[in-house]
């Protein structure tokens, strides 16, 4: 395809032919924006678009549009680009994904724990006296290898006897610490397990082995995370560089993976939007924390709580986890578990207890917040469900989404359609889209584990279903989701216009801005992800190779390929 480029401004007020009754409306203002010689996804015998104050007010052939030109509207020539909605992420860790904020240290995911030896020791010139240490990057299941010669935390603290040490694994659902960490935190190994995690321990002597599974983990990490210097500026040019990689992958609305608002991150979001500097729409989802008291986060929530969608930040839904992840064992499950970290807890664990959370969905409804909650296991999903049941019968009506949402009880899959509940799921991992699920075998079975990311099980019952990335567990890419949902066959999304719809409008109801954004028609906001090649007509592999070359929010141009 031509490169794509803007052209001069149109000189003269232009009148012309009247507008596709149809498919617009008549001109009542002249446009800032027209974008011609395009093809428009769900507008087959259209060609044109006109935008004004952010809005799509035209939609139609060229012909048409000349009545909403004059001087100041740009013109812009797409030489035959698809123009689609834009992408709406429903579940991206934007926020954490690009910042060196909570950490510089990277270890290889790959490596044993002897191999990552090299790696800890590279990192310990970006140790500072007394100073917390963060990184990222180890797999569970090679640091606690049955056949290592020393316990994580023997390690670790041989290289690092003085400074306090947290890194994440890659799922973020366990962090592996030193001593001087859980001095820090005043972790023992007598110590009570926080609600919603587990403090692990040698088989064999009893003593702390340095990993802490999920909320046991999340509370050291935040203590690590409020001890940082420049904890502002660093998160600010975090949050920069991932809205950037969003808007150059056609993204101008994200549904926020989790907002840990006692790290200061609802205040960086406010001074980006301040600073006119976001270049999506973002709902913030405000973190549930385990082991805070109910009454006193509902008083914080209630105190940022905005739904004007006329805005870019919404903050009306609030991010909750039901259970952890299979790995770990603490997902939650209705039968036990095959092979476990945690023997005392067969079947996994709850980060907000299933008797608790529908009090805590009857709360935030009251205060104007539904709820994205992480459900993985089958034990969490249907007590997630119960819990929008319940409210659901107090006649709440607000977007209530189920996330990951990997491992459903036949029992439970007509709910998700009869509870109005989105199942939102990220297929953006090779393993996912071939469904191959043997890494799941040790810990669920085979039976199990063919059960896993069944998305047409639920598709099929009429349920809302989205597609989302999780970045950066999985691929930001949008395409590589669409894609992937359709190569997975008998499991995944029936055609190109559902996975579509699923990265679109379906994501769009899960947030509860519908009628804002989602789909191309006059009136709505004009969100496009402006693409080289008409994705409807590519075969399925070649989906992903397409690339985006333009994305508009409001109207305006957040990423242009040729700037880059």
């Amino acid at each position: 395809m031509k490169k794509v480029y803007s052209l001069a401004l149109i000189a003269g007020l232009v009148m012309g032919a009247t507008s596709c009754k149809a498919e617009t409306t008549e001109p009542a203002e002249l446009a800032d924006l027209i974008m011609t010689n395009a093809v428009i996804y769900g507008h087959q015998s259209a060609d044109t678009l006109a935008v004004y104050d952010g809005n799509i007010v035209y939609i139609g052939n060229e012909d048409g549009v000349n009545g909403y030109r004059n001087a100041q509207t740009q013109v812009i020539d797409l030489e035959h680009a698809f123009v689609m909605p834009g992408f709406i992420d429903n579940h991206n860790h934007v926020f954490e994904a690009a910042s060196s904020a909570g950490g510089n240290c990277e270890l290889n995911m790959d490596a044993s724990l002897a191999e990552q030896v090299p790696y800890l020791k590279a990192c310990r010139k970006q140790a500072n006296d007394n100073e917390w240490l963060m990184g990222y990057g180890f797999s569970i299941d090679a640091v606690l290898h049955e056949q290592n010669d020393s316990t994580p935390l023997e390690v670790i603290d041989r290289i690092y006897p003085d400074h306090p040490v947290v890194i994440m694994e890659q799922t973020s659902h366990s962090m592996w610490v030193n001593s001087q960490a859980l001095r820090r935190a005043g972790i023992t190994k007598e110590s009570i397990e926080p609600q919603g995690g587990k403090i692990l321990k040698d088989e064999e002597t009893g003593e702390l082995n340095g990993i802490l599974l999920d909320n046991a983990g999340d509370l050291v990490m935040e203590m690590a995370w409020n001890s940082l210097e420049n904890q502002f500026d660093a998160s600010y040019i975090g949050l920069m560089s991932g809205l950037e990689e969003a808007a150059a992958h056609g993204i101008t609305t994200i549904g926020d993976g989790r907002l840990y608002w006692k790290r200061g991150w609802y205040e960086v979001w406010r001074a980006a939007e301040k600073n006119d500097e976001l270049t999506a729409r973002v709902s913030l989802r405000p973190w549930i924390y385990p082991t805070d008291s109910m009454a006193a986060q509902l008083k914080y929530l209630k105190s940022i709580h905005s739904s004007d969608k006329s805005g870019l930040l919404l903050v009306d839904q609030v991010k909750m986890y039901s259970d952890g992840i299979f790995i770990n064992g603490t997902a939650k499950l209705l039968k036990p578990y095959i092979d476990t970290y945690i023997a005392d807890e067969p079947l996994g664990i709850n980060y907000i207890a299933p008797q608790q959370m529908p009090s805590w969905l009857d709360k935030l409804n009251q205060i104007g917040f539904g709820a994205h909650i992480h459900a993985i296991g089958d034990g969490a999903i249907r007590e997630s469900l119960n819990a929008v049941e319940y409210v659901r019968n107090k006649g709440a009506s607000r977007p209530y989404t189920l996330t990951h949402v990997e491992l459903v009880n036949p029992q439970d899959v007509p709910r998700f359609a009869k509870l109005d509940i989105t199942a939102d799921f990220q297929v953006g991992s090779d393993y996912v889209a071939h469904h191959d699920h043997s890494w799941a075998e040790p810990f669920l079975g085979e039976k199990r584990s063919r059960l896993l990311m069944n998305l047409k099980t639920i598709f099929d019952t009429g349920a809302n279903v989205s597609l989302s990335s999780d970045w950066n567990v999985h691929n930001i890419n949008p395409l590589v989701g669409i894609a992937n949902s359709i190569t997975m066959g008998a499991t995944g999304l029936p055609d190109i216009d559902t996975a579509i719809d699923a990265y679109t409008i379906n994501a769009a109801a899960s947030l509860g801005i519908s009628e804002v954004t989602g789909s191309i028609e006059v009136g709505k906001s004009a969100d496009f992800a402006i693409i080289d090649s008409d994705i409807t007509q590519l075969a399925v592999e070649e989906i992903v190779y397409a690339e985006v070359i333009m994305t508009l929010l409001q109207g305006k141009v957040v990423f242009d390929a040729e700037e880059h």
